[in-house]
């Protein structure tokens, strides 16, 4: 065990949890509206900025890149290039859309469209989702803590998955705010520290001799190449920004942060600090990754923990015990999101939607703050228990592709109650189709091998396209609801 780095990370994450939760919890309005959930509607830029990047920034960026890279090289790169396009997608069309809309959570808003029983529908399989990566993002906490103690990946997911809750349940979104503000800037020194200390511990004092390793080997030549093969492109690079930009782009997750901006004008600068924030992560990730598989000491450790365990041993004291405090800590902010958000939905669509229509700003917060307890407690009871992590988050995301799409179609086109119902069960029903038979196997060739995003996406299209061709349905959203910009 890691000693003093242990005690570093910890001390590091309780006095930035737990201060900056105290000090808010005491000095906010608990009656102002979307107070817990919103942090009253009021986040300004270098916050929102922050929160939208952690938000999407976790244990699939950083280990899920590294297990990707482990295995298929550097064209795991993708997965962070796919979410700059989210962000960008985010910050001039959907997230300005949901906030000027008003609305708590994107059933809310769906709602509107396409009416109660839908709306309802989308935020089970929503919020169900969301958890799905909760599991995820607890399994990555626990292979951090693991990997500086020696522990197994459940002791370090309880560990983690209790500093996560009181993340989120002292004072809601705003904590998640200001919290993500000194994570990040915290993570990107870490990093860049980190990666110089790393090439002064090889050969030659840089990253030639991770390149000569590869290219040594005709057979590992493509691991140095972000766009790999032209298979390995198809089915992983383009399947990351189909399935990332689909379902990230409207789930709850990233909404809700958009939802707690100042204005529109807000989210649109965020843009220019959180898309590079995601996109240069992904190449120090990438470097890394490609550096252990490449120490055969670190490689026989495997996926899970080669990269981690090499930063451990190379790095001082230290530069190890701020890299894995930033590591940790941007975990544990999409843990934050992962958490609050499926407890928003239930607290906003079914606890207050269902049961308590009056209920107050007090009641919500209560819900939430209960809800994030159940779900993370279960999380940590299965997180050890999982897949590899981008590839679990791949079919997760393949979900939500068909409510992207819904929502789009319903504020510029056309609404049916009907056409969205099949839209939905169809594409779900392909995806479980597509992922527990046989039938992917049996086409074989490129197409057998498509990720579930790029069906899911091609079932919603014909769907919906011939649906809303074929019947009459009602206007557009837009055309019929007050729609102002909240500039």
């Amino acid at each position: 065990m890691n000693l003093g780095v242990l005690i570093g990370v910890l001390i590091y994450e309780i006095i930035v949890i737990f201060g900056v939760g105290f000090y808010l919890a005491k000095k906010r309005n608990k009656d102002e509206e979307g107070g817990f959930a919103l942090a009253g509607r009021g986040m300004g830029v270098m916050v929102l900025a922050s929160t939208m990047a952690l938000t999407v920034l976790g244990a699939a960026h950083i280990l899920g890149v590294f297990e990707m890279t482990y295995g298929m090289g550097a064209v795991a790169i993708w997965f962070s290039l796919a979410h700059v396009i989210l962000i960008i997608v985010a910050c001039f069309a959907t997230g300005q859309w949901v906030r000027r809309l008003g609305v708590t959570t994107v059933p809310e808003a769906l709602e509107g469209m396409y009416g109660k029983k839908i709306s309802l529908a989308i935020g089970c399989v929503m919020a169900g989702v969301i958890w799905g990566i909760l599991t995820l993002e607890t399994q990555g906490v626990g292979i951090v803590i693991a990997t500086m103690t020696g522990w197994g990946i459940v002791q370090g997911a309880i560990i983690g998955g209790i500093l996560g809750i009181f993340y989120v349940v002292l004072a809601g979104m705003e904590e998640v705010g200001i919290v993500n503000v000194i994570n990040s800037i915290v993570m990107y020194i870490g990093l860049i520290v980190a990666t110089f200390f790393v090439a002064t511990q090889l050969p030659g004092g840089n990253f030639d001799t991770v390149r000569d390793f590869f290219e040594a080997d005709q057979a590992q030549a493509f691991m140095t190449n972000m766009f790999g093969t032209p298979d390995l492109f198809i089915t992983f690079a383009i399947a990351q920004i189909i399935a990332v930009v689909f379902c990230q782009g409207i789930s709850q997750m990233l909404m809700q942060a958009c939802m707690a901006a100042k204005n529109e004008k807000t989210i649109r600068k965020a843009v220019w600090i959180a898309a590079p924030m995601n996109g240069m992560f992904g190449v120090f990730a990438v470097t890394l990754g490609l550096t252990a598989r490449s120490i055969p000491e670190y490689a026989e450790l495997g996926p899970k923990m080669a990269a981690t365990t090499m930063l451990v041993d190379l790095l001082p004291g230290w530069v190890a015990t701020l890299l894995l405090a930033a590591l940790l800590a941007a975990i544990l902010s999409t843990f934050a999101m992962t958490s609050l958000t499926p407890a928003t939905i239930f607290a906003m669509d079914i606890y207050k939607g269902l049961f308590k229509k009056d209920a107050t700003e007090k009641d919500v917060a209560r819900v939430i703050r209960i809800m994030v307890v159940i779900l993370g407690a279960i999380a940590i009871g299965v997180s050890a228990y999982l897949p590899p992590i981008l590839g679990a988050i791949n079919w997760v995301f393949a979900w939500i592709v068909p409510v992207f799409w819904l929502f789009v179609s319903g504020l510029f086109w056309k609404r049916s109650r009907g056409v969205a119902a099949a839209t939905l069960i169809i594409t779900w029903v392909v995806n479980m189709i597509w992922s527990f038979t046989g039938v992917a196997a049996s086409i074989g060739g490129l197409f057998g091998s498509l990720p579930n995003g790029y069906i899911t996406l091609l079932s919603t299209a014909v769907v919906l396209i011939i649906g809303n061709l074929a019947v009459k349905g009602e206007p557009a959203y837009l055309k019929v609801v007050e729609y102002k910009a909240a500039e």
